[in-house]
């Protein structure tokens, strides 16, 4: 190449592998113009779904499909009592497709289909690959293609959008156990009962998994059958249409949870074995299932695959305006071991042979269509091992995505509260493992998503409290257990949230502490909806203290949101003492002051920060949540002057910190010097005497027990 990429140039650590670098970016760049004939763009490129698939149009229907291996492909379905017939017999055309003219009168809106699709040597049902509603019998549980062709269509007011990202603040949720009720949850349900919390909780994005069709509901949605099917267990697709577009005029981006790392090894419902051969669209080989996931790996080599999946994208771009995607699995893909038992400790992991090219190449050209159809849209990758350039655009030499999830954040969170005792929690190590990231990539921080929530893992709340929860949630009820679960359940997600440098993310239910796990029907609990299910009714009711983590919630959401660019504002850490477990940094002119000790609270506890008046904004131990109200917000602060740091303009703001809390304070324009010594004389006395009602309210609590 002529250039040196950008992401070599900002961090020559990547010198050593430049021909690694520039190779996959050639790869790429040789893909496109393969791809587009050197004449177009992705964008033109990706267009199967108008091919492929059912299609109505001013002469009746027309039907194509992929299937090289096929000998015989009829459609078969409730218009024919389901039987092969020849005016429904398909036609071999060019390059192993096969393509049929109907009528009008062939078919009509909510009929029934599948494929009977043979082969040399045996024939199957199939459900077509490009199908764009999917439903499963209630009393069979059989899955059939359906012809959606209704009268009156959804039609958006919204027709564009721009996501606000700055900060972008995601809400992750899924529509089935969105609902309070022991069942499956639907896109309108969730539009009327549940996007008005969002709104009201200060989020700007909805992630939404599950929803490409699949036929296992437990799978989470990442075994996905139907990649072009919205999953019908949640309503129609005008129903999913509303959702997204009363999202958007309430100002709320929607992210899909894309499933393109793999696919359901069903055979009837899926793509498994779709024309009779093992390696139409995935791997024939050694490589063709996934060693981990009982799924099948995609043949990102195959331009036909290229095509499938990069079309799967822009399909749900077009049709119902995804503001954009999480692709799962992204470190799955990257390697030819998935990333299975490997450290990732160094560079050299990277770029060891070990890398699958061809998925590389798929995941840069989908992010540079993704873009060219939508430039606001986002791109988030699911990836763990840390692959530098995963986040970088295709043109300063990266894949392209636009967010890295920061999965060692609740990973360093869990083994915390697992394996320290509160006495050993150090500011300093939080600071290192909430800032330490490239820092050219933009990233997703979050406490906990929804694989915390799953049954075999825990949530931070159910850690933290566990079955106390069942016992002494009620207001009123002074429980030490649950005392400290909360005061940390707050902090930790304060701590997190503030020190993002690109995006911050909450599963649903989460953010006020939803007791115990998600568990699926299943046999094992007598396919019960018990648990996979958000019980809202626990933070509506005034008499639990529910109510005290969720006010947290949006408070700290609407704080941060209310920012601009509070993601990219730098982050000085004013203040780490290990020994006393207090940490306080500065983002634009809000300070953050954490004090991590069980048992130490703090009076006139020096901070260095710039010589300013500083006001209360929140604290956790104010009784709106849950806390014992021992700090005066309304008291203003002032950053005394000293003189040995006269030069940089820093003073000492004296604070009263009870243990295990935390608040934020807003600086303000510096004001005369004799209203600076009367403010901090003021803020002196309140201190003390907060600090001496703390002190007896403690007497009296030990008198009590």
């Amino acid at each position: 190449m002529n250039k040196t990429l950008p992401i070599i140039k900002d961090d020559p650590w990547l010198e050593p592998y430049a021909p690694a670098i520039e190779g996959r970016h050639e790869d790429a760049a040789r893909k496109i113009q393969e791809l587009t004939g050197g004449k177009g763009t992705l964008d033109d490129f990706a267009n199967a779904y108008n091919y492929y698939g059912l299609h109505r149009d001013k002469d009746g229907w027309t039907f194509r499909e992929w299937a090289p291996n096929a000998t015989d492909i009829y459609l078969v379905g409730v218009f024919n009592d389901w039987k092969e017939c020849e005016p429904y017999r398909m036609k071999r055309v060019a390059d192993g497709n096969w393509e049929i003219h109907l009528p009008k009168s062939a078919m009509k809106h909510g009929d029934l289909f599948k494929l009977h699709v043979h082969w040399n040597g045996g024939w199957g049902e199939r459900i077509p690959a490009y199908a764009t509603r999917v439903v499963q019998d209630d009393t069979t549980k059989i899955f059939s293609a359906q012809v959606w062709d209704p009268e009156k269509p959804y039609k958006f007011k919204v027709k564009k959008f721009t996501p606000n990202t700055a900060p972008l603040l995601i809400y992750e949720c899924h529509i089935g156990m969105a609902e309070d009720k022991e069942g499956v949850g639907t896109y309108e349900e969730f539009r009327v009962n549940i996007l008005p919390r969002i709104i009201k909780d200060g989020y700007n994005a909805i992630q939404i998994m599950a929803i490409q069709e699949h036929p296992y509901y437990g799978s989470f949605g990442y075994h996905v059958s139907s990649f072009y099917a919205a999953s019908s267990r949640f309503g129609t697709p005008d129903e999913l249409k509303h959702l997204i577009d009363d999202a958007h005029a309430a100002g709320i981006a929607v992210i899909m949870d894309i499933v393109h790392s793999h696919a359901v090894k069903n055979e009837v419902e899926g793509l498994g074995r779709f024309d009779g051969s093992y390696d139409l669209y995935f791997y024939g080989d050694g490589r063709r299932e996934h060693p981990a996931w009982d799924s099948l790996c995609f043949d990102y080599g195959k331009n036909a695959v290229l095509n499938f999946l990069l079309s799967n994208c822009k399909f749900w771009l077009e049709e119902y305006k995804f503001d954009g995607f999480r692709f799962d699995g992204v470190t799955s893909m990257l390697y030819y071991s998935h990333g299975l038992g490997q450290a990732f400790g160094s560079y050299d992991n990277y770029y060891n042979g070990g890398e699958d090219t061809n998925a590389i190449t798929y995941l840069t050209l989908a992010n540079v269509l993704i873009h060219e159809i939508n430039p606001h849209a986002i791109t988030i990758a699911e990836e763990m091992s840390g692959m530098p350039g995963l986040a970088r655009t295709y043109d300063d030499g990266g894949i392209g995505f636009d967010y890295r999830m920061a999965m060692g954040i609740p990973d360093y969170w869990i083994k915390t509260i697992k394996e320290k005792k509160d006495e050993d929690w150090k500011p300093t190590s939080i600071f290192w493992e909430l800032t330490n990231r490239r820092a050219d990539e933009k990233t997703v921080s979050y406490a906990e998503s929804h694989d915390q929530a799953l049954v075999g893992d825990k949530t931070i709340i159910f850690r933290l409290i566990d079955k106390e929860m069942y016992w002494h949630m009620m207001t009123g009820d002074d429980n030490g257990v649950v005392a400290r679960g909360m005061a940390l359940h707050k902090m930790i997600r304060m701590v997190t949230a503030s020190l993002i440098n690109g995006a911050y993310l909450n599963f649903m239910g989460n953010e006020w502490g939803h007791p115990e796990w998600i568990d699926f029907p299943r046999e094992g609990n007598g396919w019960s909806y018990k648990y996979a299910r958000r019980q809202w009714s626990l933070v509506d009711r005034k008499d639990l203290k529910y109510q005290y983590l969720n006010n947290w919630d949006n408070d700290m959401i609407h704080l941060l949101g209310g920012v601009h660019n509070f993601q990219a504002l730098p982050i000085r850490k004013l203040w780490d003492k290990d020994d006393d477990q207090v940490l306080a940094y500065m983002r634009g002119n809000l300070v953050f002051v954490f004090n991590f000790n069980p048992t130490q609270s703090f009076v006139d506890y020096g901070i260095l920060a710039p010589e300013a008046e500083y006001d209360g904004v929140m604290d956790s131990d104010n009784a709106r949540y849950g806390g014992y109200g021992n700090i005066d917000e309304s008291v203003k602060h002032y950053a005394e002057p000293d003189p040995l740091y006269a030069e940089a303009k820093l003073g000492w703001l004296k604070l009263y910190l009870p243990a295990r809390s935390m608040q934020v304070l807003r600086m303000c324009p510096p004001k005369k010097a004799a209203k600076k010594t009367a403010t901090a004389k003021k803020a002196t006395a309140t201190r003390k005497t907060a600090a001496k009602k703390a002190t007896a309210k403690k007497a009296t609590a030990a008198k009590k027990k």
